[in-house]
This record gives structure tokens, sequence and C-alpha cells, in this order.
């Protein structure tokens, strides 16, 4: 018996044509940052994430023509480049948001409410995981791990935090990104969009006044175990309370 020629789900079309370049002014800009980039390394390869991430600033995910451009500018080839950018989940491998809202829902969170928020912004949005708003503005996603257990359950923004949410406190947070009004993590940097955060990820300077400033560093919930261990007694650590919620609130419900 032969096969049909008309097999469900398989494609029997030509193969898929090179990618296209970037247009000459995009072209000559990112080979002057990608050259400062590979100026810091022994080895140019060793340059390849931060190149995806400059890439990624200009398109907003990896693009066939972003990974073409890595792998000219490095000399590797385009399966060795994509191979890279297909592994790790910070390269987006399509279009995406101004605001990627990733939802911590790993086992942590996951008990502490990050299951349900999720499902609240799934439908609060009207989209689905790594789907993005029609307005373009905010893509949503479940995370595996924010790496920020003691203020479970959390919450990023383009990487930032957002401590100690709950499904009102997130669906207000999405609601503020959609309008267009400022949103502050709960700590770290002023937010900026995707692709200005994909830029400082490439190793370029954050230049807005007082963000780095702002960046801080561990809150003290992560660090209370640190001062056990090192003999000092710890201090009550300031509560970070749900965006929009205050102590005196959660004084009075108590």
């Amino acid at each position: 018996m032969t096969a049909s020629p008309q097999t469900p789900g398989v494609s029997l079309g030509m193969p898929q044509l090179p990618a296209p370049d970037f247009p000459a002014d995009v072209r000559a800009r990112l080979e002057a940052d990608a050259g400062e980039v590979i100026a810091r390394y022994p080895d140019s390869r060793s340059a390849l994430l931060p190149l995806l991430h400059l890439t990624q600033s200009e398109e907003g995910y990896v693009s066939r023509t972003g990974i073409r451009f890595c792998a000219e500018v490095l000399g590797l080839t385009t399966a060795e480049v994509t191979a890279v950018a297909t592994f790790y989940t910070m390269y987006r491998r399509g279009p995406s948001g101004d605001y990627q809202v990733g939802v911590c829902t790993n086992t942590l969170c996951a008990v502490m409410g990050g299951d349900a928020i999720f499902e609240e912004l799934k439908e609060h949005l009207g989209v689905g995981n790594n789907e993005t708003t029609p307005d373009g503005k905010v893509t949503l996603e479940h995370i595996e791990c924010n790496a920020a257990c003691d203020y479970a359950p959390v919450v990023m923004v383009n990487w930032e935090f957002f401590d100690n949410q709950t499904p009102q406190s997130a669906k207000a947070m999405v609601d503020d990104l959609l309008a267009g009004r400022p949103v502050a993590p709960t700590r770290g940097a002023p937010l900026c969009t995707y692709k200005e955060t994909a830029r400082i990820l490439a190793g370029f300077p954050d230049e807005r006044p007082g963000a780095v400033e702002a960046s801080g560093g561990a809150g003290p919930a992560s660090l209370i175990g640190l001062r056990i261990a090192r003999g000092e007694t710890p201090q009550p650590g300031r509560v970070v309370h749900p965006r929009g919620e205050s102590a005196a609130d959660t004084e009075e419900g108590e």
C-alpha cells in the first residue's frame, strides 16, 4: 500500500528561503553596537548571548533576521545560533508586547496563589499563555521560577519584581500597563519597555535618571538567613504589601 500524498500534518513544501537582512542603516547601527559587545570577550563567540539581546532590542524578539545577523558577525552557523536562541526562554521566538508579564507557577508561588493569579489574568486579559493583548502592550506567560520564593506569589514585568501579589493587585497592575499609567515594581529599577530592557541586558547602560540607583539589592526577607548564619539578630523586615494595599488595610482586616 502506498502512503497517501495528502497525509495530514506533513508539509512537503519547499525549504524556507534564507532570512532577509536588516535595512542598511539598521545593520550599520547594530554592527557598531555588536563590535562594542564583542570587544569585551577574549573569544568572540562568547558574545552570542548579549548579541541575541541586542537583536531582540531592535525587533522585540529574536527573528530569523536577528539569527542571521548574530551568525554573520560571530562567524557561526545559523544552526548554532538557533540552538542557543531556542534553549533560553528569555529570548522571544515571536512578536510580543511592550510588557512581558510573567506569573510564577512553580511550587511555592503556586500554593501561595500563583496559579489563581495566572488563571484570573488569562481571563481578565482575554489571552492564553504566551499570547499578547490586541493592542500589543502586554504578553502573558507562566514562569517556572522567578527566584523570589521569599516573596511568593511573585509576578515579574520585564524582569522587575512585583512581590506578594494577589489576583486583584495583579489585575490592577496590568490595567495600569494597558492604560499607560505609571507602574512601579515593589523593588528594583523603574519599568521600561521590553525592547529597552533587552538593550540593558545586552550590556548597555541604563541611561534613565535614577534608574541604576533605584535597582537596589536583595530585600530583607532574602537576607534573613544570612544574618542568622552570621550570628546577627535579625531585625523585623519591611513587609511588602500587594500593590494598592497599605499596612493599615492589612491591620484592619486582622
